[in-house]
């Protein structure tokens, strides 16, 4: 019986879950053990002297997040005008952000052995945020490393 419980764990261990967003075409993937909230971002509130990637603050169920928008972040253009966008809600210590991106899709579960370190000929943009791909039927699933998206926003701060 423990040779099974160990198999059991083992193939676990083995998959990884991702919630999928859209972002310019370009398919993305979001630990979904990281992703609290997956919303409509309405009233976005501006905040003066803030970032260009920051679209603001919003209150989301009496929260305070700040909306983090990945177009401007990975320096792609915006969304064409009258475009619905989607937001991620995401939590680090002790704050929450939502990202915002175009759109969401579904949970995927990938194995570990179609994971891959960046390539050399990723997008720069998409490997500062990346912890590395995962090769799917047809596409690439860039995965998003939450800490290396919110640490842009310290470094520039300390900047």
């Amino acid at each position: 019986m423990s040779d099974q419980v160990s198999l059991e764990q083992g193939a676990d261990q083995s998959t990884q879950e991702y919630i999928t967003v859209i972002i310019a075409d370009q398919l993305f993937g979001l630990p979904i053990l990281e992703v609290q909230d997956v919303f409509m971002p309405a009233a976005v509130t501006e905040v003066p002297l803030a970032k260009r990637d920051i679209a603001g603050v919003l209150n989301l169920r009496g929260r305070i997040v700040t909306a983090i928008d990945m177009r401007k972040r990975l320096g792609l253009p915006p969304l064409e005008e009258g475009g619905r966008c989607m937001a991620v809600g995401i939590e680090s210590n002790g704050e929450s952000y939502g990202l915002i991106i175009d759109s969401v899709g579904e949970v995927h579960r990938v194995s570990q052995e179609t994971f891959e370190v960046n390539p050399a000929n990723l997008d720069p943009r998409w490997a500062a945020i990346s912890a590395g791909v995962h090769r799917l039927d047809g596409s690439l699933m860039v995965i998003i490393d939450v800490d290396r998206v919110l640490a842009q926003d310290e470094n520039n701060i300390a900047a």
